[in-house]
């Protein structure tokens, strides 16, 4: 595991997102419930920040076509998108956030 410090913990608000650039990779952070969860940033339908969309419960809302997709899975959970979200893990170490990111 290659874990990269990604955002503080308390720049992550429950029901926001926060985009943070981990590496080479444009990753969107969620608190849900309590917990730190890391998936891509960018829609998998067509190119659009998720960190501009809309969550609700565990669930992300592309800001362009609506495609809707489970948070803590990646899965497809409304159209347009076909192909689920990548995730990543996240861990809290004091007060940062850290995501597996491989180099």
């Amino acid at each position: 595991m290659t874990w990269h410090a990604a955002a503080k913990v308390e720049d992550i608000r429950a029901g926001e997102i926060v985009a943070s650039a981990v590496g080479a990779e444009n990753i969107a952070l969620y608190r849900i419930e309590g917990r730190i969860y890391a998936t891509s940033n960018v829609c998998t339908h067509a190119f659009a920040l998720l960190s501009d969309g809309y969550l609700d419960g565990d669930c992300v809302e592309c800001p362009i076509h609506q495609a809707l997709f489970h948070v803590p899975t990646g899965e497809v959970l409304g159209a347009p998108a076909t192909e689920p979200l990548k995730t990543y893990a996240a861990k809290i170490e004091g007060d940062t956030v850290f995501v597996d990111v491989p180099d």
